[in-house]
């Protein structure tokens, strides 16, 4: 079996190692460096990923910025990688590798800076690249509430409806809630998870994880059949903080990895959401923490293609209903607003209460009975029935 030395580094040219190369030393890398080292990543800025893999392998002088103990356990991970293994397997699942400067790299990964990822596994057919330009998080809390899955399938679908790709983590929850509204919508939808994307994870997610890989893209930094680890969780946030425009957090406690998306998304410049929940729930704690700062507040899909897209992508107005008395010109509404809730009123009292002289009064009562709004009895006008559902619309006042 071909050892990482042998198949990323002894196959390199006299005059320096080539893209084929560097790409297996990165499918190496994936099983010897966790998710978003910072030194690994810039050992690999600095010499190239064959340099370090050799340098792993053939037990040369150690890298710095590592102790002599994380150093030795960095070896014994290289010992046992078999990148061509790796790749045979991710092939035999659909599964390929995409490397930093390849056509289906997201350069937006690249703000990362040196903890961006080594290359990434991805699952399904459409292009990664063209997908992240159009996309934004939806993340929030596993154990959420109805009213948090409602919103994160409204948001996952509407999103969908309107061209956007809907990107979470494959959790339960808001997780799963937006990847079902945007499925639902016969939408677009990435799953970036914290182990191989060939495995489900969470278990009770395997159909929701087949479904996207057929309807959309399944993405991770971890090679076939790995596992998560709680920090392997935290630090996949990153990478759909970075992946996308905006992130919208859904409920979220005040210790939550979503509030971890919204961060990292904060830090790359990039929009940061929340959906308010009610004022008691510990579950929105968070969510309400993060509006108080920079985050903005959004209700619905229109509202988050509004800051997120394209110079004109408006959410519509929000206003009530508008009711007859609302297109009354200012004179009418003023005789209008004159008339009491009960009873009649003369006309010099019209006037009085709408500060205007008798005569105007008068052409404006007339104009406000030819559209049904009084009556007259006598010397005195009274609202209509419909006028007083208008104008007090709680049935009536003193």
């Amino acid at each position: 079996m071909t050892s990482a030395s042998g198949s990323a580094s002894g196959a390199a040219s006299a005059s320096g190692p080539g893209p084929k190369e560097e790409r297996l030393a990165r499918v190496a890398l994936t099983r010897i460096l966790e998710p978003g080292d910072e030194v690994g990543g810039r050992w690999l800025r600095e010499t190239g990923a064959v340099e370090v893999v050799r340098r792993l392998t053939e037990g040369e002088e150690r890298l710095d910025g590592v102790t002599p103990a994380r150093w030795e356990g960095l070896r014994a991970r290289a010992g046992k990688a078999r990148p061509e293994r790796d790749l045979a397997v991710a092939r035999d699942a659909g599964v390929r590798f995409v490397c930093p400067g390849e056509a289906e790299w997201p350069v937006q990964l690249d703000d990362l800076g040196d903890a961006r990822p080594v290359g990434l596994w991805v699952r399904g057919r459409p292009s990664l690249r063209i997908w992240a330009l159009r996309s934004v998080a939806v993340v929030g809390a596993r154990a959420c509430t109805e009213y948090g899955a409602h919103m994160a399938a409204d948001l996952g679908a509407g999103l969908a409806e309107r061209g956007w790709v809907v990107v979470s983590g494959g959790a339960y929850g808001v997780d799963g809630a937006a990847h079902r509204g945007a499925l639902g919508a016969g939408g677009a939808t990435v799953a970036v998870l914290a182990c191989g994307v060939d495995r489900a994870y969470p278990r009770g997610h395997a159909e929701l994880i087949k479904r996207i890989a057929e309807q959309g893209l399944v993405v991770g930094e971890l090679p076939p059949g790995d596992h998560p680890t709680p920090s392997r969780f935290i630090l996949r946030n990153r990478v759909i903080a970075a992946l996308t425009r905006g992130s919208v957090v859904v409920e979220a406690a005040y210790r939550s990895g979503a509030l971890a998306t919204a961060r990292s998304a904060q830090e790359l410049g990039r929009f940061t959401m929340g959906v308010p929940g009610p004022a008691t729930s510990g579950l929105s704690a968070g969510v309400h923490e993060l509006l108080r700062g920079d985050g903005v507040l959004v209700t619905d899909a229109a509202e988050v293609v509004e800051l997120v897209g394209d110079m004109g992508e408006l959410a519509p107005e929000r206003r009530g209903p508008v009711v007859p008395r609302d297109l009354l010109a200012p004179d009418a509404a003023r005789v209008l607003a004159a008339l009491p809730a009960r009873g009649s009123a003369s006309v010099r009292e019209v006037a009085l209460g709408a500060g205007t002289v008798a005569d105007e009064a008068i052409g404006r009562l007339y104009e406000l009975r030819s559209l049904g709004f009084v009556e007259r009895h006598g010397d005195g006008w009274q609202l209509t029935r419909q006028a007083i559902v208008s104008v007090f619309p709680k049935g009536g006042g003193s």
